[in-house]
């Protein structure tokens, strides 16, 4: 493992180290071995708080929740504010410190396993690239460092580090959600949260591409890249997701039958509300109400 820094640690600070023989026994364990912690810490007002490493080990993801850090690879240097995440993978050298007056304060997580490149790469880094990405300040992610952080204190109970690895995989797709919040709300030209309340209230009728765009603000094409590249669907796809997904709770609800439903949903024709159903869910209307009501 890579060494944390020797910063002397505050009284309300915390640093914790995974012991050799428990970080053996995570890289084994089915439950755990794909991501496990092998340290971390919050160190808050880190005033003089620094580290330079040319062997990294593991990963490193620093969230910086106040102040200001900088850091630095050997194909990047920039600054690191509150809000946002430096990532620091495996194998890249790199030194980073606090801020001279506005020392920064940050939650971080060491962290190793056979699937860490993969959730690196669902983060959004690209080798070569700028490591920091804005999540903004977010409770639920300072919560998720809280709680994995307790395991300092269980006498390094297996069963504890064990929840404190799954803990870890919640809050790295946790960081992931947060990210792109970050990123849709920085486009000024497009609220990406707005679009989707505007679908949610609208999922009873028929939107098509011109509607959802006007709603934006945007041409047809601008619109449909942005919304595609924010969640990974195209807006009509994901409307259409939002569609079945209300159908599944009318069915049930069990106040209507399938017919009943897609007309609730704007569908004339319920053989083909049954057929979009199907495609998306996975089975048919009736189907999937028998399923839920065994």
């Amino acid at each position: 493992m890579s060494a944390p820094s020797k910063w002397p640690l505050p009284a309300d600070g915390i640093r914790f180290l995974t012991p050799g023989f428990m970080l053996n026994k995570l890289a084994r364990h089915p439950l755990t071995r794909e991501c496990y912690p092998a340290a971390m810490g919050y160190y808050p007002l880190a005033l003089a708080h620094r580290n330079e490493r040319r062997r990294h080990d593991d990963n490193l993801l620093i969230y910086c929740v106040d102040g200001l850090g900088h850091a630095s690879t050997r194909e990047w240097s920039g600054r690191v504010g509150a809000g946002d995440v430096l990532l620091l993978p495996q194998g890249v050298a790199h030194q980073y410190h606090a801020d001279t007056e506005q020392p920064w304060t940050i939650y971080w997580v060491h962290y190793q396993g056979g699937s860490t490149a993969v959730f690196n790469q669902y983060l959004g880094y690209r080798e070569g690239g700028n490591p920091v990405t804005r999540a903004g300040i977010s409770p639920q992610l300072t919560a998720l460092f809280r709680g994995m952080m307790e395991v300092h204190r269980t006498g390094y109970n297996t069963r504890a580090i064990i929840n404190a690895s799954n803990q870890l995989r919640h809050l790295l797709t946790q960081l992931a959600l947060e990210m792109r919040h970050a990123r849709a709300t920085s486009q000024h030209s497009f609220n990406l949260a707005a679009v989707q309340s505007f679908m949610l209230e609208h999922v009873s009728h028929q939107l098509d591409l011109d509607t959802l765009a006007a709603a934006a603000n945007l041409s047809k094409y601008h619109f449909s890249n942005k919304y595609k590249a924010l969640t990974g669907y195209s807006p009509i796809k994901h409307f259409l997701n939002m569609k079945m997904e209300y159908a599944c709770h009318l069915l049930d609800s069990g106040g209507l039958g399938v017919k009943g439903v897609a007309s609730a949903l704007g569908y004339d024709d319920p053989l083909y509300f049954s057929r979009l159903f199907s495609k998306t869910v996975g089975m048919s209307p009736r189907a999937y109400r028998n399923s839920v009501r065994k």
